[in-house]
């Protein structure tokens, strides 16, 4: 089996993405707040459910990267082939 390194950049650019993911599940969470006139300590009470959403929000984006890639790839292959 092949062994493979995972690059500093590499680390560098997921853990900005999912900094990403963590800075729009604040806001989506901020938004809610503003719109249903709740007190702001719940920006501190719902901090797990805003770490689950950037979660799920991560994993999803992960998934839509891989299909790109994918897709990308299989072209880019058949492009060779011919």
């Amino acid at each position: 089996m092949k062994n493979t390194i995972i690059t500093a950049r590499r680390k560098k650019i997921e853990l900005l993405t999912l900094l990403a993911c963590f800075i729009i599940g604040n806001l989506a969470n901020l938004y809610a707040i503003i719109s249903y006139k709740t007190p702001f300590s719940e920006m501190l009470t719902s901090i797990f459910y805003v770490l689950a959403f950037s979660c799920v929000l991560y994993v999803f984006w992960t998934v839509l990267r891989i299909l790109f890639y994918g897709i990308r790839n299989l072209f880019l292959k058949k492009k060779n082939e011919i």
